[in-house]
């Protein structure tokens, strides 16, 4: 399929997106802006997108994906509670991964896929456990790695964002396709901005 194919089939799909759809995708970019101003609402708003896209990923059979989802619906519950008791909680600075944890984050989404595409494989009616697996993988990896602020988190986070966008106009999914992208170039910013968080950091140590 050539890119005019792709144009044309994406703006088929655009007209056939579902109200659900609409919704999910707005409640996740409302989350995004949210999430910038460091604003609490950002838990409650991105519950509903995760719950009205769970919705969506089982009926498209991206199983792994909605495993996915119920990752962050249980750190998006831990993550409201957090904040409204933050200043109790340490934060975790900013860091390079060390070698150590990239062997890690390596291991949970090698054996991640592995375990993911089996299970896919032949235990669902997934037309598509490879990729499934893969970009769901990918994504554990990059949140554990967030969850400690490694920076090489957005990395592993923009691979499962850079092949789930074609997925998901596969699977009839535009707006989600977009949503990732919108993602996408975040990641990317995010990381240039710690990169800038850490370097600062290092010079005001070094004073």
């Amino acid at each position: 399929m050539d890119l005019k194919d792709w144009y044309f089939t994406f703006n088929q799909q655009i007209a056939q997106t579902t109200m659900i759809e609409w919704l999910a995708v707005g409640f996740g970019v409302s989350e995004v802006f949210l999430a910038k101003k460091n604003n609490i609402w950002l838990y409650p708003i991105g519950i509903i997108a995760i719950l009205l896209s769970m919705y969506l990923l089982v009926n498209v059979r991206l199983y792994a994906e909605t495993l996915l989802n119920i990752y962050y619906l249980v750190m998006s519950v831990y993550g409201w509670m957090a904040w409204q008791k933050r200043g109790s909680i340490k934060m975790v600075e900013v860091s390079w991964t060390s070698k150590k944890e990239m062997k890690i984050a390596i291991l949970i989404s090698s054996v991640g896929f592995v375990i993911l595409y089996l299970v896919l494989r032949h235990y669902t009616d997934s037309d598509v456990p490879f990729w499934d697996a893969f970009i769901a993988s990918t994504a554990w990896a990059g949140m554990w790695l967030l969850a400690r602020r490694k920076i090489e988190n957005w990395i592993f986070l923009n691979i499962s964002n850079l092949f789930a966008i074609p997925l998901l106009i596969h699977k009839k999914l535009p707006m989600f396709a977009v949503l990732t992208a919108i993602l996408f170039i975040v990641a990317i910013f995010g990381f240039l901005e710690w990169k800038h968080i850490l370097k600062k950091k290092q010079l005001e140590l070094s004073i």
